[in-house]
């Protein structure tokens, strides 16, 4: 399996992207699919983008976006194929928000015969400058309805970082892993540092009426029921128990994509 391709699904997204960074650096051999820019095209919703991807393949970091499921028939085809290790990335309290397509997405790795570790992070820091929050910040404010909750805000590359370790190393069958930053803070807080960095202001609204105001009803109520659920985050010391180091904090991260151009106007 050491020389065999490790393939990264999701390869140009923001976990994806630096497993295969991060595999390429360490020296494996690594098949990136996505649907657009990677090695080999790769479609959920097209079974025949799935045998370029599988073949010859060892092990595979397995993630879907937002809207599909991870399908059965995937993982059944790669372990028929020779797939003997599976790396999953789910997220936290999917039980408590009874997210249904991650459950079963997490049932189905588990039952599967190749070895498995799930990777459950908590909110990405790269949301803020990559993603759902980017425009948001640029625009001076921010609509959620988490109040003062705190959070367990975890850096892509340290999640990634497990990720290759889980991938590339004995000792992670089994195990499933709860990935936070090395603090917990809350919105505010953490939009504080980032307007700190960039010298702007940006303002928080972070009531459910505030959220109601912005999201149509039954997309709301939905989102605040199972954000509720989620609930405030506990700390994890897991980035630094599986890499040995320390999970990248809050600042770091905001100064870091600062350096690397984000949030400019």
């Amino acid at each position: 399996m050491a020389n065999q391709p490790i393939l990264v699904l999701g390869a140009t997204g923001s976990t994806g992207r630096r497993v295969a960074d991060q595999l390429t650096a360490a020296g494996h051999p690594v098949r990136r699919a996505a649907r657009h820019g990677g090695d080999v095209r790769f479609d959920w919703t097209d079974p025949t983008t799935w045998p370029p991807a599988l073949d010859g393949v060892g092990s595979a970091y397995l993630m879907a976006p937002h809207e599909l499921p991870i399908d059965p028939d995937f993982v059944t085809r790669a372990v028929e194929r020779g797939v003997r290790r599976l790396v999953l990335l789910s997220s936290r309290a999917i039980e408590e928000m009874r997210d249904e397509r991650l459950l079963a997405a997490e049932a189905l790795v588990k039952g599967s015969t190749a070895t498995w570790t799930v990777l459950r992070p908590d909110w990405f820091n790269q949301n803020f400058d990559e993603g759902f929050f980017r425009d948001p910040v640029l625009a001076g404010e921010l609509v959620m309805p988490f109040g003062d909750r705190e959070l367990g805000f975890v850096d892509a590359d340290d999640i990634a970082a497990v990720a290759v370790r889980a991938l590339t190393e004995e000792g992670h069958h089994g195990r499933t892993y709860e990935l936070t930053g090395p603090e917990v803070l809350s919105f505010p807080a953490a939009l504080a540092l980032i307007s700190e960095r960039t010298n702007t202001p940006i303002t928080y609204r972070g009531t459910p009426d505030d959220y109601r105001a912005v999201i149509p009803a039954e997309v709301a109520e939905a989102q605040i029921a199972a954000w509720d659920a989620y609930g405030a985050s506990t700390a994890t010391d897991t980035v630094e128990r599986v890499t040995g180091r320390p999970a990248k904090d809050f600042r770091r991260y905001v100064e870091q994509a600062w350096a690397a151009g984000a949030w400019r106007r």
